[in-house]
């Protein structure tokens, strides 16, 4: 059961204002990735009018992004629960519980199918630009709860909704290469790649035969650096703000997740023997185009300059949620990750790994603007803590209480990889069935890692 800040009071408001004025509007959803589909799959179960908004011209358009990437959670965390009911009720078969699947397979064997069922009910092609109260600008009260919401989108068309779900998530929003949260001078005129671009694949001849700069100590700049590893003709430079990269090589072969313990380990080798180079320290503050290539430039604190020049450079320094659509709503962010307020020390991510991220649900993601819910990637603002499992929970709690099903939307629980996933039979299963693999050809390892069994006091994160 979720541990709610609110009085009584303050609940019995917040039941009766999301349920007020719901009329025969349906209930918006806004993103067709993984979590808005989910959230659709809910509201189907429940009977609830919906309609999805997907900006891209297909379902997932950002998975597709990196559909060539594996995830490091199996099969068996990646399909919400109502979306399997629904979908095995018209034939489906599920794919093997244990695999990785690439987002390209996340996609074509479970997001596709589940949006074909919704049929018109998902629109493509409809990105929102703008989202109001009908009638009443953010500062207007009086009868506010009881209209409508406003949807405009990029084609001029608004729509009307009862409640809006928003699962657009965060990954065309991504953060600056420059140091501070600012810009480098000179970035935005520079070509920068964000990051997970498809190193051997669709991308290969932008890479192949040249020196690429990797920004970032997360998993997408480690996947990176490890397909560039790949080309034998590159040079490879990696640059991090701390002072070691610990941090990124993880736990290893003790990790929770095999397939993100063996990306740790693997590019600790590549450092170790030098085919990867690593600055630490580098704080990026200037990227300027010259007659050899592009000079990335730090400048760390304390005034100290050191600089490289290269002829690409991946930024792989994560995502911000952008809440501009909704600037006319009443919303109370927290004013560091840019969550809801009651959810930010719950994922900060100075106390919080993905695993130890306690179950959550409408309570925690409620703004005060009645109906308005920020689900998926972007309810956590700039945290890196997310799952897709902790979004299906999100979805599954908010669409009860928009069902009027309080007890179940409070009943929020979450079954997370850190506690289902350490065990070395899965990981030697899973090494035999894709080489413990992050879209790699060929896995990352020539040779099996020696694998332990994990408990979740060991504290591995899962983030994938």
């Amino acid at each position: 059961m979720s541990a709610s800040c609110c009085g009584t009071t303050a609940s019995l408001e917040l039941e009766q204002n999301v349920n007020a004025g719901a009329g025969g509007l349906p209930v918006v959803v806004i993103g067709a990735g993984p979590v808005g589909l989910a959230a659709a799959a809910h509201l189907a179960e429940r009977g609830q009018d919906f309609l999805v908004l997907e900006a891209g011209e297909q379902v997932a358009a950002s998975v597709v992004r990196w559909g060539h990437v594996r995830v490091f959670s199996p099969w068996k965390y990646n399909i919400d629960a109502a979306a399997r009911r629904l979908l095995e009720a018209d034939g489906w078969t599920g794919p093997d519980p244990g695999r990785l699947p690439t987002g390209g397979e996340l996609i074509s064997d479970y997001l596709a199918p589940l949006a074909k069922l919704f049929g018109d009910k998902v629109r493509l092609g409809a990105r929102v630009t703008a989202i109001s109260r009908l009638g009443y600008d953010r500062v207007r009260t009086n009868g506010r709860e009881d209209a409508p919401f406003l949807i405009r989108l990029e084609s001029g068309e608004e729509l009307r909704a009862r409640a809006i779900i928003d699962a657009s998530g965060t990954y065309t929003t991504p953060n600056v290469l420059g140091a501070s949260g600012l810009p480098a001078h000179g970035e935005e005129a520079a070509d920068v790649d964000h990051a997970l671009p498809d190193v051997l694949g669709a991308d290969r001849d932008r890479f192949e035969g040249k020196h690429t700069l990797v920004a970032g100590a997360g998993h997408s700049a480690a996947t990176t650096l490890l397909a560039l590893a790949e080309l034998p003709d590159a040079t490879i430079t990696w640059a991090i703000r701390s002072g070691g990269a610990s941090r990124t090589y993880g736990g290893g072969e003790a990790d929770a997740l095999p397939a993100r313990g063996a990306l740790g380990t693997r590019l600790r080798a590549h450092v170790d023997a030098g085919r990867i180079r690593l600055l630490t320290g580098f704080f990026t503050h200037r990227v300027n185009a010259t007659g050899h290539g592009v000079e990335v430039v730090s400048r760390d604190p304390s005034g100290r300059e050191q600089s490289v020049t290269v002829d690409q450079i991946v930024s792989a320094t994560g995502y911000r949620p952008d809440h501009s659509i909704a600037s006319e709503l009443r919303l109370d962010l927290d004013p560091i990750l840019g969550s809801t307020r009651a959810l930010a020390p719950l994922i900060d991510p100075n106390q919080h790994s993905c695993g130890t991220v306690p179950a959550h649900g409408v309570d925690e993601l409620t703004h005060p603007e009645p109906g308005y819910y920020a689900v998926g990637v972007k309810s956590y603002g700039r945290a890196p803590t997310f799952l897709m499992a902790t979004g299906y929970e999100q979805v599954r709690s908010v669409v009860a209480a928009l069902a009027g099903d309080w007890q179940d939307a409070r009943d929020v629980q979450l079954d997370l990889p850190e506690t289902g996933v350490c065990s070395s039979n899965l990981a030697q299963a899973q090494e035999q069935r894709v080489g413990l693999t992050t879209g790699l050809s060929g896995g990352l390892l020539a040779t099996p890692l020696p694998l332990v069994t994990v408990s979740a006091a060991d504290g591995a994160g899962c983030c994938g």
